[in-house]
């Protein structure tokens, strides 16, 4: 009885949260206000029954924990059936060819998007790759080394302005803001870098997110400088040697320099994670007192970090002022950091293949669920919800790396022990 009168609160709670949302529907035409009780209590039972579910599944992992049970048995299943799926493209990935071939093939599909697809499809996809671009720089500085940053929307809209401003001043071009968005940025992930070289988790994102706002005021109070609230306008996008295109043309155009954008961005974060510089990241990240005993630089080590991180995010910011011709202040917010916080949170901590997938999913699920367009936060803030349960790690974790003896394969885990100790014994020998 007292589960069901709280799965009964729990209900009546989420239909008051949810009734201003989904229940009222304003008429502009007519000056009236509909209520849709309808969905107020399609609310109302889906989530009593939710939270039956919920807490049986808890209780029962509480105090049985043998794993019986149909639900427990489900969910087990699902689990068990990811992580195999999981290994399965982890081997295939492995094998010489294959991986080649699988990217030759979606490589081949996203350039053929523009000619087969529609200017919509075109778009959207484009937008998908800037997403990608951003959720990679800010895995560098979260996801690697470990620096929770909420304010990345900052840097893009620093490489964004950047365009805007020198070319409305200056009359500089695409080709040569394009370096001059990532270096600017660069240098204010540096000067955020120096004041919170002695800050750690809570406090860092509490100060992160401080400049943050303050590049977003400080965006619409300049406003001789940055045209305040009104931004900028009027943005060329780049030309291809001087030839006029039209607008179906120009779009593919910024399509595919998006698509390259995000194509390098993929190959210099993955050379990163495994350099020198990406190791002494992930030092940081695991343990800062065993890192500096090792003798790593941490103050470089942070500052590497930041600039790092916020560099490809000025670059992608120059590619959205280049693609929608107008930016503003509203367009750079604290939702869309956490927007790319959570791809980066979604994908895995420190993966890039994780990282990407989760990027493009949670960019292009809200275009093709328009139908869906009253329930779609809903449903995207249940499955962060459900994933940070069931699955903490992320879609697809980050592969640790493993360091084998010389000619010694993989196979049982007593073999590879076995080898280097007779290979040691006959060293000494």
């Amino acid at each position: 009885m007292k589960t069901l009168l709280r799965a009964v609160m729990i209900s009546v709670w989420f239909m008051a949260l949810t009734f201003p949302v989904l229940s009222l529907k304003v008429n502009a035409t007519k000056r009236t206000v509909d209520v849709l009780w309808e969905r107020t209590a399609g609310m109302g039972v889906a989530m009593f029954v939710l939270s039956l579910l919920w807490m049986w599944y808890f209780h029962h992992k509480e105090h049985g924990n043998d794993g019986s049970g149909p639900f427990a048995s489900v969910t087990a299943g699902i689990g068990r059936s990811w992580d195999a799926l999981s290994g399965r493209l982890d081997t295939l990935s492995r094998r010489k060819g294959v991986a080649g071939l699988s990217l030759g093939a979606l490589l081949a599909a996203a350039v053929l998007l523009p000619i087969l697809g529609s200017m919509y499809q075109t778009t959207i996809f484009a937008n998908a790759f800037l997403y990608v671009m951003l959720a990679l720089g800010l895995n560098i500085a979260v996801g690697i080394a470990g620096q929770l940053v909420l304010g990345y929307a900052a840097f893009y809209a620093i490489g964004a302005y950047t365009y805007g401003l020198l070319n409305q001043y200056f009359g500089l071009g695409f080709w040569v803001c394009l370096p001059l968005g990532g270096c600017f940025a660069a240098l204010a992930g540096l000067l955020l870098g120096f004041p919170v070289l002695r800050l750690q988790g809570d406090y860092l994102a509490i100060v992160t997110l401080g400049f943050g706002e303050i590049v977003r005021l400080l965006l619409n109070n300049w406003v001789g400088i940055t045209g305040g609230s009104q931004g900028v306008a009027n943005i060329p996008r780049p030309s291809l040697f001087g030839l006029e295109l039209s607008p179906d043309q120009s779009m593919a155009y910024i399509y595919y320099l998006t698509l390259a954008a995000m194509v390098v961005t993929i190959v210099v974060v993955a050379r990163i994670k495994d350099s020198r510089v990406g190791l002494a990241l992930r030092a940081l990240r695991d343990d800062e007192i065993a890192s500096e005993a090792m003798g790593i630089d941490l103050r470089m080590v942070k500052l590497q970090a930041f600039a790092l991180g916020s560099c490809w995010a000025g670059f992608a910011g120059v590619l959205l002022a280049a693609r929608i011709n107008f930016i503003s202040p509203p367009s750079f917010t604290f939702m869309d950091s956490a927007m790319i916080l959570s791809m980066v949170v979604l994908g895995g901590m420190g993966s890039i293949s994780g990282v990407v997938v989760a990027a493009l999913v949670l960019t292009l699920a809200p275009e093709y669920l328009r139908a869906l367009s009253g329930y779609r936060m809903l449903v995207f803030g249940a499955l962060m919800v459900l994933m940070m349960i069931f699955r903490p790690q992320g879609l697809i974790p980050s592969r640790k790396r493993t360091y084998r003896p010389r000619g010694v394969q993989a196979g049982k885990p007593g073999e590879g022990a076995d080898a280097a100790a007779a290979s040691a014994q006959g060293g000494r020998a």
